[in-house]
């Protein structure tokens, strides 16, 4: 190969170099030498470097989730799609990225009568270039940030938080529908089209609506809070985020799951639309499966 026909030649060239720079300048070169070695092979700059992190190159995207969880978190109408529409649907498109072992992603959608799920996953891979920080330390530096950015409250899950999130500015209201007051509330305080609370746009008994490990009506936070918060038992640090957002061409529910693994973070973007803006997304159902998704992948990485 090049590579090792270059290196031999390049050693005779540096070794008649340094004969050379022997006899004529003992002092001068005494001093640079000694210089060189410190920078680049002292013992004790090495032994203080800090630790690399756990990973060192990253799996999949696409094939990491078990295909019965994109099954679930992809429901249809009820009729099961056909072997190459499935494929379609839940093989998933995987991100272009530049370097497979830094960074990978995947995305999923299916659009049904009732609306549209979308799921996306981004796994981040961090190398820190600083002989003083750890890859471990800057994988948390890079999730304190995105936590900030998402301006989850602080305090973690035990602290007293609402029982739902709070309403954004451009949540539907009662004067966008025309029929606000014949609704009943659901249990995120919203309201739903027959007053039953269940606000999600899966209908119920669909075969594949539920994933592995999230039954329906079975909430996987034993508190039963949907608020953005901070989440335990999750990786070495992770945190939640509920958005609910209107459009002119409807209404759609946001969840976003973050979580750190040593120096990989992981984030899982979970979304669900509906054309018709009385029907709201249940937040319960769609943070149940995104952070059942969530606890599959920490425990792939960590085999």
């Amino acid at each position: 190969m090049p590579r090792k026909s270059f290196v031999p030649g390049a050693a005779l060239v540096a070794a008649a170099a340094l004969a050379a720079g022997l006899t004529g300048c003992t002092g001068g070169s005494a001093t640079d030498g000694g210089a060189a070695d410190a920078k680049g092979g002292d013992a004790t700059s090495s032994s203080s470097a800090a630790q690399p992190g756990r990973y060192q190159t990253l799996p999949e995207a696409c094939g990491l989730p078990a295909p019965s969880t994109v099954r679930g978190m992809l429901p249809g109408d009820g009729e099961r799609p056909s072997a190459s529409e499935a494929e379609k649907i839940y093989g998933g498109q995987a991100d272009v990225t530049y370097d497979t072992d830094r960074r990978v992603g995947c995305r999923w959608k299916r659009e049904t009568t009732a609306g549209t799920r979308h799921l996306s996953l981004d796994i981040q891979r961090v190398v820190s270039y600083d002989s003083a920080v750890s890859d471990d330390d800057k994988a948390q530096e890079i999730y304190g940030n995105k936590e900030l950015a998402a301006e989850i409250p602080s305090g973690g899950p035990s602290s007293p938080a609402s029982s739902s999130p709070s309403a954004p500015k451009d949540a539907p209201k009662d004067k966008e529908s025309g029929k606000g007051g014949d609704k009943g509330t659901g249990k995120d305080g919203e309201q739903t089209p027959d007053g039953d609370g269940s606000g999600s746009a899966n209908p119920s008994g669909a075969p594949d609506g539920t994933p592995d490990g999230a039954s329906e009506g079975a909430s996987l936070d034993p508190g039963g809070s949907t608020a953005p918060r901070v989440l335990d038992g999750l990786g070495d640090a992770a945190f939640l985020n509920d958005k609910l957002a209107t459009a002119d061409s409807g209404v759609h529910r946001d969840i976003t799951v973050v979580f750190r693994t040593s120096n990989v973070i992981v984030t899982i973007t979970y979304d669900q639309w509906s054309a018709d803006k009385t029907m709201l997304p249940d937040s319960q159902e769609l943070q149940d499966k995104a952070r059942s998704l969530a606890g599959e992948l920490a425990e792939s990485l960590n085999e």
